[in-house]
């Protein structure tokens, strides 16, 4: 299974009641943070998850509200007492922001690792337990969306064993640690498992215009936290001119992608009662709900016969 939490849902400025846009993701105990802006620590802080568990912070872009809550978050995991590494990813230049952002805290107990997003960049990353796929956003600066994957095993096959003379007390032993050795032979957990089965996804996108490369990111997954700047259609020229969304961009995006769910998220500091506009993206994506700080779910692999 993964826990989702959408820690923040506002964009440009904190505001009362309303923290910077972020997500935590969690599987097996181990957390995934996707942006940290201004106050994000202290919306974590209410959440509860921990600190020091965090494996994997992304980055989607360098304004200041995706990101200039990191030097005090890395102070409050090394002080949650992480030694191991810590992976960063974001865009061309990570290393170079990340490091001025740290004049301020230069002594941490644990390593950085830096993962620049470009044209060699493994697509998906495989770090820790995360499975990452990301896309090229359009916004005013290079922005990435992402997206998280949790695969799932196929089922053991009682005829595949059977059938190559595995006696039963290794069964579960060649799916536990993936190989057995038997009779002088090695036997592989492929060969005794069926095809895999149906997995969890979750994609998660800001500041971007709706292009069709964040439409095929997202295809299938089950939850799609995705920014409304706007909530009216008529600030389309707005979205243009600043490179965001409206609620009904947004909308039609989980339409095309075929999505489970869809959080709208990011709101605009002028955006005071988005539920007013909830409507209009209902009208085209009926599985929309709003955002919330600290609205969590968790997501279970899907029923198979």
């Amino acid at each position: 299974m993964l826990d989702i939490c959408l820690l923040g849902t506002g964009g440009m400025m904190p505001m009362p009641g309303r923290f910077l846009t972020a997500m935590l993701a969690r599987i097996n105990g181990r957390l995934l943070l996707i942006d940290c802006g201004e106050g994000t620590q202290v919306t974590m802080k209410m959440l509860g998850w921990g600190f020091k568990p965090i494996d994997v912070i992304c980055i989607t872009h360098f304004h200041a509200d995706h990101i200039s809550g990191l030097p005090g978050l890395l102070l409050t995991i090394g002080n949650a007492g992480r030694k191991e590494p810590l992976t960063m990813v974001g865009p061309q230049g990570l290393e170079y922001i990340v490091d001025g952002l740290r004049r301020i805290c230069p002594d941490l107990p644990f390593p950085i690792k830096y993962i620049e997003i470009g044209k060699d960049t493994p697509n998906p990353l495989s770090v820790g337990e995360f499975c990452i796929s990301y896309c090229q956003a359009d916004h005013m600066v290079r922005c990435y969306a992402y997206r998280i994957d949790l695969a799932r095993k196929g089922k053991f096959d009682v005829k595949k064993a059977e059938s190559l003379g595995l006696p039963k007390p290794l069964w579960g032993m060649i799916q536990k640690e993936g190989s057995v050795e038997f009779g002088g032979k090695v036997y592989t957990s492929q060969m005794v498992m069926g095809n895999a089965r149906s997995g969890i996804g979750v994609a998660y996108c800001t500041d971007s215009r709706p292009v069709d490369r964040i439409g095929s990111l997202i295809q299938g997954v089950q939850l799609f936290i995705c920014e409304g700047m706007y909530g009216e259609d008529e600030k389309k020229q707005k979205a243009l001119d600043n490179k965001h969304m409206l609620f009904s961009e947004a909308a039609q995006l989980a339409k095309d992608g075929g999505v489970g769910q869809l959080w709208l998220t990011h709101f605009s500091p002028s955006l005071n009662e988005p539920h007013l506009y909830l409507g209009v993206a209902r009208e085209i994506f009926p599985n929309t709900v709003l955002g919330e700080e600290r609205k969590s779910t968790t997501i279970l692999f899907p029923k198979e016969g």
